[in-house]
């Protein structure tokens, strides 16, 4: 469950929206000043948004997002102020806020606004990530990776990082294996150079020595011109090498001997070339139970398998799913130009019941479809047939896509009939002057309700309050302490 902050040193006020966030499906978290805010803020990285009062007696809104800027905190920030003016309202979106409402404030509009903001912060999360990526600095903070299987490899590829050993990263395809290479590479002395990656399954076996190690000018039929290799290319950077299984093994001892000499010799070159290589390697089979078959060096394998690394499957880190399918969502959703907010809890059930064999690029594709799929704000369970039909069998599947409205027929624009609609009755309400016994309710219980109701009409302004009720604030304040409201509001808001 996302959590949301709400920052408001009026008890009330603080109560109501906490409220409104809990029933749109959010976990609330309270603070009544901005410097208990910021606390929060420093010590739980993962808040989903914060909803913040500009006026407060300690550190006001401003100076909240302002020590946010200042400390690198990316929390999105709606701002609920009772003052209007459009001089705030400029501020504080130079200052950051994701959106911005005049006290008070209807449930839905709220719900709105926190949904987008979510949605904005996971789609610039993922545009960091990307950029981090294509500049050599990625870090673990750029990963989403937040399950206890996952710290081991974090705090390994962090020391990894801090030198220059040889890391063997082992684990299923499609679990990430490059993005820790990528993390290995931005967490040490070698972040923003050159990090080439080669597919060794990918290369066609006569061609793999010259991508690997270059050719020169005449070398063979076809080699026009002196060509580097990606030894070359990745010079005093990081190469990586997936697949280091598939390498063929008259590739093997050339590569046994550029990893202990620090030296290549291109196709039809007449003598060595220095070149100053990080090497990280990655495979999805057992590099040890190759190399007892024989099909891999032993020599190359534990000159490779120094630093060993292993990447868990995605079904034995389902803490980060809804994580990683919110930024696929905020991903593709851009991408495809459509306006999906999210995901329902039935489908994101159904998603971490899935062993997810393809893993996390499995997922990607799973999402990715859906969005293409889908014609509504929110992804549905009918959204995911593939996954239906591999959890539930086939013919759950074709029941889910029956069950979503088509025509039957093809129907022309002039015969076309108007769309029925469902007509829903109520249920008839409750007098609210009976009981549930049904007997006429005692004046407190009825002049108790009335006040309850005037509170959330009029959100929690006391003022208002009071002058709806045709009372002075005095009595008010008398009768809420009276009917134990005044203890309830302080406990709620706490």
């Amino acid at each position: 469950m996302t959590r949301v902050l709400v920052v408001d040193d009026d008890p009330v006020q603080l109560r109501l929206t906490a409220e409104v966030a809990n029933r749109a499906g959010f976990k609330p978290l309270t603070a009544t000043g901005g410097e208990q805010a910021l606390t929060i803020l420093r010590e739980d990285r993962n808040i989903g948004a914060m909803i913040l009062d500009l006026v407060m007696p300690d550190l006001d809104g401003m100076g909240v997002m302002d020590a946010m800027r200042r400390e690198g905190l990316t929390t999105p920030v709606i701002i609920q102020t009772a003052n209007a003016s459009l001089e705030t309202v400029i501020s504080a979106m130079r200052n950051g806020a994701a959106d911005y409402f005049v006290k008070p404030v209807a449930p839905e509009r709220l719900v709105i606004s926190l949904r987008n903001a979510m949605k904005l912060d996971a789609l610039e999360a993922a545009i960091r990530s990307e950029r981090a990526r294509k500049a050599g600095t990625f870090t673990s903070a750029d990963m989403i990776a937040k399950a206890p299987a996952m710290a081991r490899v974090l705090s390994l590829s962090a020391k990894a990082g801090k030198s220059t050993i040889p890391v063997l990263i082992e684990g299923e395809t499609g679990v990430g294996k490059e993005l820790i290479a990528r993390i290995i590479q931005g967490s040490g002395d070698r972040a923003g150079r050159p990090f080439v990656t080669v597919n060794c399954g990918a290369i066609p076996p006569n061609l793999v020595e010259s991508v690997l190690f270059g050719h020169k000018k005449g070398a063979f039929t076809g080699a026009v011109a002196d060509q580097p290799g990606k030894f070359a290319e990745a010079h005093n950077g990081t190469l990586f090498l997936d697949e280091i299984g598939e390498l063929p093994l008259e590739i093997q001892v050339k590569l046994l001997r550029a990893l202990q000499e620090g030296e290549i010799e291109p196709v039809g070159a007449s003598r060595a070339e220095r070149v100053n290589v990080r090497i990280i390697s990655a495979t999805n089979r057992r590099l040890l139970n190759l190399a007892k078959s024989g099909e891999f060096r032993e020599d190359l394998y534990y000159r490779l398998n120094v630093f060993p690394i292993y990447v868990p499957p995605l079904r034995e880190r389902m803490e980060d799913l809804a994580a990683l399918v919110a930024m696929f969502i905020a991903r593709f959703s851009a991408e495809a130009g459509k306006r999906v907010l999210g995901i329902s809890p039935a489908a994101l059930d159904m998603l971490s019941a899935y062993d997810w064999p393809g893993n996390i690029r499995q997922l990607e594709n799973a999402v990715y479809r859906a969005i293409v799929l889908t014609d509504g704000a929110f992804l549905e369970t009918v959204d995911f047939p593939q996954i239906v039909a591999q959890s539930a069998g086939r013919d759950s599947a074709i029941k889910a896509i029956e069950q979503v409205p088509v025509p039957a027929a093809p129907v022309h624009i002039d015969t076309a009939p108007a769309r029925q609609r469902a007509i829903i009755e109520p249920p008839p309400a409750p007098d609210r002057f009976l009981d549930t016994s049904g007997e006429i309710a005692a004046l407190a219980e009825i002049e108790r309700a009335a006040i309850v109701f005037a509170i959330e009409h009029h959100g929690g302004r006391m003022s208002r309050v009071a002058r709806a009720l045709k009372i002075g604030r005095s009595t008010l304040y008398r009768k809420l302490h009276e009917y134990g409201l005044a203890e309830e509001l302080i406990n709620d808001a706490a």
